[in-house]
């Protein structure tokens, strides 16, 4: 039986994808989702490097392989150019999040994890004299923050800079800053900037699938898998087991049992090779809630080539994170 576009994206977004399975994959439909869905770096590699080309047609082997090599570059000079400008910052704590904290510590390698912006989570008081300082280098305000849920977002013309806060909301405060105090360095961009550590990386994580609606790409979903398997192939800051206890009861003071749910179940039912670990670390909702979530949510949400968003994203997000 030919692969389906959920099997292709399986072996695609595999760390070791298996030989021979993907004769009479759907390429047509496979290879413009990738590229929108921010896969297709680690796809290009993979049938590349990997899988000897993978009987993919050359067409779709030279489209994917021109944003691996775009993507390699591009993350170079953006995280590269953020260093430079950050490196000498004193006497702030600053958490990267998404993409800049995950390329290097997830994937094996950087551009296999596209990193389109930089977002920084910082205490409600800095955002004003972080804003500032990176005036200084350039970097302007954007009028319209859109459906971000970013304070500010600034901008040097080719790299947005999402500064978020207050992530938690105003009621918990103190929980955020239990966040940034557990913290873990990231030395090579100086010694103000942090990232979370695993298990706020997971549930901010999911935070941020629930503000857009589970409307993310794919990607997200793979940092997801990472994150849930301890990062086996680095050796890193995120290469351990979850605590689930710790998580769980964190979940429950943040106010997003929801959420984590519906962003583990998602990674569940796309990874099988993770689904022990993502069912382990379900918390503890009613029947009725868990199959309200599966049938509008979790679903849809896991279906490849869905191009309609899910109805109702302002009800969606009070559901999953009461906010």
């Amino acid at each position: 039986m030919a692969p389906s576009l959920l099997d292709t994206f399986r072996v695609l977004s595999s760390f070791e994808p298996p030989r021979g399975k993907l004769r009479g994959a759907p390429w047509e439909a496979y290879v413009d989702w990738a590229i929108s869905q921010g896969l297709a770096p680690l796809a290009a590699y993979n049938l590349e490097y990997r899988m000897g080309g993978g009987e993919a047609p050359e067409w779709a082997r030279d489209r994917l392989m021109s944003i691996y090599t775009g993507s390699v570059n591009d993350n170079v000079m953006k995280l590269v150019h953020f260093k430079r400008i950050v490196d000498q910052l004193e006497g702030r704590k600053l958490l990267l999040l998404g993409g800049a904290a995950f390329a290097e510590a997830l994937y094996p390698h950087v551009g296999f994890r596209p990193v389109l912006d930089i977002q920084v989570l910082v205490r409600r008081m800095d955002v004003d004299g972080f804003a500032g300082y990176l005036s200084n280098h350039e970097f302007v305000p954007e009028a319209d923050t859109g459906n971000t849920g970013a304070a500010r977002i600034v901008s040097d013309g080719r790299t947005p800079i999402h500064l978020y806060a207050d992530v938690l909301g105003a009621d918990r405060r103190e929980q955020l800053a239990g966040i940034f105090e557990r913290a873990r360095p990231m030395k090579v961009y100086g010694q103000s900037v942090f990232r979370p550590e695993l298990e706020d990386a997971l549930l901010l994580t999911a935070l941020d699938h629930a503000h857009h609606g589970y409307d993310v790409p794919w990607l997200s979903f793979v940092d997801l898998r990472e994150l849930v398997t301890g990062a086996t192939w680095m050796g890193g800051v995120y290469s351990r087991p979850m605590d689930v206890p710790a998580l769980l009861a964190r979940a429950e003071a943040f106010g997003l049992e929801r959420a984590l749910y519906t962003s583990l179940a998602i990674v569940a039912r796309l990874f099988p090779d993770a689904e022990a670990q993502a069912t382990a670390a379900f918390p503890p909702l009613r029947r009725a809630t868990r199959e309200l979530l599966d049938r509008g949510v979790v679903g849809p949400v896991s279906t490849p080539g869905r191009s309609s968003a899910l109805r109702g994203v302002d009800r969606l997000r009070r559901l999953l994170t009461g906010r």
